[in-house]
């Protein structure tokens, strides 16, 4: 009743050996982040800092061990809006959070990288950061760091000039075609 022959096993080995290659992938890719990703990351985002002028500061978060990150954090900065408080003349500043592009070691040794876009204290909740990709450590080059750093730089640039001209996409649902709507108007 309980007998089974090899075969019966095969598919669920071959299953079991690619489950033993991801755990030594996961070995391999916490190396790598320490001797070739984190101090890559690092020397590409000095440089950009370094030719683009801008005020930033690299942060390594360091706290937990295999789930470091590198950030690129365009700091903090007055937003120039302050609310009035009651009854007083004192008026409180809200700060604005100018934004970060962040490099996250995951659990299986992985790298997300991410946005964070702009936001003003109290003015509305910061958006949850925006997840560009997972790459493996062979994916992690200079040119895909730099394609990152436009992505970021296109992202807070179109936060800092927001307006209603600004392209939308399109809601769900039913869209009249333009000509058959030009035709009823």
């Amino acid at each position: 009743m309980f007998e089974l022959a090899k075969m019966d096993f095969d598919s669920l080995m071959a299953k079991v050996e690619v489950y033993k290659v991801i755990l030594k992938n996961t070995i391999i890719y916490r190396e790598k982040w320490a001797t070739e990703m984190k101090p890559g990351i690092r020397k590409v985002l000095e440089d950009f800092i370094s030719h683009a002028g801008l005020k930033a500061e690299i942060k390594t978060q360091e706290k937990i061990e295999n789930l470091e990150s590198i950030v690129l954090d365009l700091g903090h900065s007055s937003s120039g809006i302050s609310e009035s408080m009651e009854d007083t003349d004192v008026k409180r500043t809200m700060i604005k959070s100018n934004g970060a592009l962040i490099y996250q070691q995951l659990f299986n040794g992985k790298v997300m990288v991410m946005i964070a876009n702009p936001n003003i204290e109290g003015y509305a909740d910061p958006k949850a950061p925006i997840s560009l990709e997972i790459l493996r450590p062979e994916e992690i080059k200079a040119a895909v760091i730099i394609r990152h750093l436009e992505t970021f730089m296109k992202n807070i640039t179109e936060w800092e000039d927001y307006d209603d001209n600004q392209p939308s996409k399109s809601p769900i649902g039913f869209q009249p075609i333009k000509e058959l709507t030009e035709l009823i108007q």
